[in-house]
């Protein structure tokens, strides 16, 4: 199939063109700067978002768009400046992507668009599922809603529409896993604000595996939430992070800390959701890592023999 996949040299960009590279797949990675990488065999770098950029050229014949374009969140505190950018790094690629597709000569099979389950907003009690709607007006939840809404615009230009509503993703070197461990190697991990709040959580090579499910499966559309289907609430998530790593968990993390150390931004890490994958799974969808032990037995199995 011939693919293109914007926000390529992100985290779960970079996982995904590495599988996707292995089933022979014409790739084209938008990107704002394509000289600097060279074409590989099936995989072609073109620019985008530059004034003198003309992806659409390159692009005829295109089946499959996969948008995971947008600033980081965990890029840094959530300053006002920073807080525009993560918006307007997704609302600007949502548009060029509407740009895009809209003059193509044909109809695109499907559209996969990263979304975050932030769009439902904060929860202790609730648990949500696709149908759910939003209860969220935190910076996270109107971010996401913007979001989708702008991508949407796409979908009378394609066959489907999905946004992938990513949870938090667990990887080895990236995303929020490396900095939460870290403590605990030093024997300083322990309970993170008051402990109740809920992760829900996705094993990075299941997001990826995942994202391919859905491009081929022709009844997926509408948002997928991309998390696991064994949430935990955070206290859980840092004791089974210390029985793998052999480490106590015994401090303690106060709200006033994080609040005052990440401002805003501290929402990560101390408020969350209770979010099911229930379309994947009545789709058929088999995880590889369903539970949070299995998922960090195999992401930190280097350092738990330590």
């Amino acid at each position: 199939m011939k693919i293109a996949i914007a926000g390529g040299s992100g985290f779960v960009g970079t996982a995904l063109i590495d599988e996707l590279s292995k089933e022979n797949h014409d790739i084209y990675i938008l990107t704002r700067h394509p000289e600097k990488f060279k074409k590989q065999t099936n995989l072609t770098y073109i620019g985008w978002l530059t004034e003198e950029a003309t992806p659409e050229m390159h692009l005829e014949g295109l089946e499959v768009f996969i948008n995971l374009a947008g600033e980081s969140l965990n890029s840094g505190r959530w300053t006002p400046e920073r807080k525009r950018r993560i918006v307007e790094s997704r609302i600007e690629a949502s548009k060029e992507m509407n740009r895009i597709i809209s003059i193509l000569p044909s109809k695109v099979s499907v559209i996969i668009n990263a979304s975050a389950i932030g769009y439902y907003g904060i929860s202790d009690d609730e648990t949500f599922t696709e149908t759910s709607e939003s209860i969220g007006d935190d910076f996270l939840a109107r971010t996401v809603q913007l979001w989708e809404k702008e991508a949407a615009k796409s979908r009378s230009y394609s066959k489907r529409m999905i946004f992938t509503r990513f949870g938090v993703i667990l990887g080895e070197k990236d995303g929020a896993l490396p900095m939460i461990a870290f403590p605990y190697k030093l024997f300083g991990g322990g309970k993170i604000g008051k402990g109740n709040q809920w992760l829900s959580w996705i094993h990075i090579h299941d997001a990826v595996r995942a994202i391919i499910f859905c491009m081929n499966d022709a009844r997926i559309e509408g948002p997928v939430n991309f998390t696991a289907p064994n949430p935990v609430q955070m206290d859980t998530f840092g004791k089974t992070i210390g029985t793998v790593l052999h480490r106590p968990h015994w401090l303690t993390v106060p709200p006033f800390f994080l609040k005052n150390l990440l401002g805003e931004m501290s929402i990560l890490v101390l408020e969350g959701q209770n979010v099911l994958p229930t379309k994947l799974k009545e789709e058929g969808f088999t995880f590889s890592f369903p539970t949070l032990k299995e998922a960090l037995q195999n992401i930190l199995k280097e350092d738990s023999h330590v």
